[in-house]
């Protein structure tokens, strides 16, 4: 593979292991999320799958969900 980058199309990151952690009744428009063997976390738009994918660190994915946990991102819900 090449160099692995935030925007990169997902269908060029893998075909397989793509998960829906966070689904809910939103007419199957859910952010899909994959676990590179190096502890990298890609996200991608369910509804566009080899769209555009964001790259995350094992330790950024760390610090989200902590946060998002402790209530730190809940300026984002409506």
């Amino acid at each position: 593979m090449e160099r692995i980058y935030n925007g990169m199309p997902a269908g060029e990151l893998a075909d397989e292991g793509w998960r829906k952690p966070w689904s809910g009744g939103n007419g199957g428009s859910c952010v899909e999320a994959l676990r590179m063997d190096d502890g990298r976390v890609a996200l991608r738009q369910s509804d566009d799958p080899d769209g555009p994918c964001l790259i995350y660190t094992g330790s950024e994915m760390m610090s989200f969900i902590q946060g998002a946990k402790a209530g730190q991102a809940d300026f984002l819900l409506p």
